[in-house]
């Protein structure tokens, strides 16, 4: 990416840029590993398109720090990463991985994308979410090949157009409650998928973490995926609709870590982010007062169990500093 006549990054483009080259350095070893263990020849294609993207945007950002003589960030190095510890996971886990990881990753691009003004900048993440999409089609065309799979619930075709008449429709505490909205069954049924890959993650991270308080750490995050999987699931089966299957079946027995825990941490630290963030766009999707209501309290619970994952990168030094404002108060003392 150029320098375009020195205009400067804005506070969006350069903590974008920032965030990016750290989740995408991470990216770069985990993809690279499913790599080393990976037996599928068509799953490893689809594994070898991901990491190739991973190292384009590293490669894209670290030139535009160079150029704007900006400090290149740590991220996640050789250092991070055990090229011959066995696999974790199993090969149909890393496409469903790959999968869910393109979810967030066009969430985020989604966001971050109209916020970008630097032509560089904008051409950058227009490219960033063109092969997100990419990916994610890949990935789900070749889960719909091998029967892997997993679709939202189907409702019938409305055979007529109708409006709302009562308050009742948003309601949910009490008395009878009307059937879900396809809106509903659909954030449901996703987040139930984004929680079930946290519990699979969650179980292989625990078996390997060298820190007990990460092991920890990891075990209380696969209880409350536990836990917000059952909220949500409740919700479909009283619709008689379906559940998304586990993927618990999908780790191995393997205690050689792969990664490192600053990497697994900061691993869990994106997923909690994502997860807080989809909890946020659900409860404006869900016109049911009760549903709406489960979101925001489960949400709470996800910011406190982020929170003391961020405690937990301070105190062993593995949290990097996102870029900050200048301290106005800081510089007038000196």
């Amino acid at each position: 990416m150029a320098n375009h006549e020195n205009i400067q990054l804005t506070s969006a483009e350069l903590a974008a840029l920032h965030q990016n080259y750290l989740g995408d350095t991470m990216s770069m070893f985990v993809f690279g590993h499913f790599l080393e263990t990976v037996e599928d020849s068509e799953i490893k294609t689809v594994v070898e398109h991901a990491l190739d993207i991973s190292r384009q945007h590293v490669e894209g950002i670290k030139e535009t720090f160079v150029k704007e003589n900006i400090p290149i960030p740590i991220g996640f190095t050789d250092q991070d990463v055990n090229k011959r510890a066995p696999r974790l996971f199993s090969d149909p886990f890393y496409l469903y991985y790959i999968k869910h990881m393109a979810r967030g990753g066009l969430a985020i691009y989604g966001f971050i994308q109209p916020h970008m003004f630097r032509d560089d900048i904008l051409s950058f993440y227009t490219k960033c979410l063109q092969s997100t999409i990419e990916l994610n089609n890949e990935a789900t065309d070749l889960l719909k090949k091998k029967g892997l799979s997993v679709r939202p619930a189907y409702i019938p075709y409305p055979d007529k157009n109708e409006f709302i008449h009562k308050q009742s429709f948003l309601s949910g505490f009490m008395g009878d409650k009307r059937p879900l909205t396809g809106m509903e069954i659909t954030h449901l049924f996703g987040n139930i998928q984004t929680n079930k890959l946290g519990e699979a993650l969650a179980t292989g991270f625990s078996q390997v973490a060298q820190s007990k308080k990460v092991t920890k750490y990891f075990l209380r995050g696969k209880e409350i995926a536990e836990k917000h999987i059952k909220v949500f699931s409740e919700y479909l089966r009283v619709e008689n609709l379906p559940v998304p299957m586990t993927w618990d079946h999908e780790v191995s027995k393997s205690q050689e870590a792969p990664f490192s825990d600053k990497l697994m941490m900061f691993h869990f630290g994106i997923m909690n982010f994502s997860g807080s963030g989809n909890y946020g766009m659900s409860v404006a999707a869900s016109q049911r007062k009760d549903i709406a209501a489960i979101y925001a309290r489960l949400n709470a619970e996800i910011l406190l169990y982020a929170e003391d994952g961020a405690n937990i990168m301070i105190d062993e030094g593995w949290l990097e500093q996102p870029p900050l404002a200048a301290d106005r108060n800081d510089l007038a003392k000196t």
